[in-house]
């Protein structure tokens, strides 16, 4: 795993914030993972109704050319594809009997579909 520094992360735009409720709840989740090494990767691929859809999982491996960044002590990785899909997203995270779980509010989706993790 490559370590975090300011000439990998550069000058390249944030692709995607994490509340401080998605912040904690992830920091929750590695903690019971045990992810010292682990960082949530957010991504995005082709599929879904819409046409792409969001992937979020804990990684361990870091490309050199990945966007690291820091979230309240969660270290959040994207691929350079993906970054400009997620350019400006935010993440966020709702615990309540409705439309619990991780929700993405991406200002560059023109169209999305009924189930939130699809998009165009």
């Amino acid at each position: 795993m490559t370590s975090m520094t300011s000439v990998r992360i550069g000058k390249r735009p944030n692709p995607v914030t994490l509340s401080d409720t998605a912040a904690a709840k992830v920091a929750s989740l590695l903690e019971q993972e045990g992810g010292d090494s682990l960082a949530l990767r957010v991504a995005v691929r082709p599929g879904g109704c819409s046409g792409y859809s969001y992937e979020m999982f804990f990684d361990s491996e870091i490309a050199d050319n990945d966007i690291v960044r820091d979230h309240n002590g969660v270290k959040v990785v994207v691929d350079p594809a993906s970054a400009e899909l997620l350019s400006g997203s935010t993440l966020d995270y709702t615990d309540g009997l409705q439309d619990a779980g991780f929700h993405i509010s991406n200002p560059n989706a023109t169209r999305t579909c009924g189930c939130g993790s699809s998009f165009s």
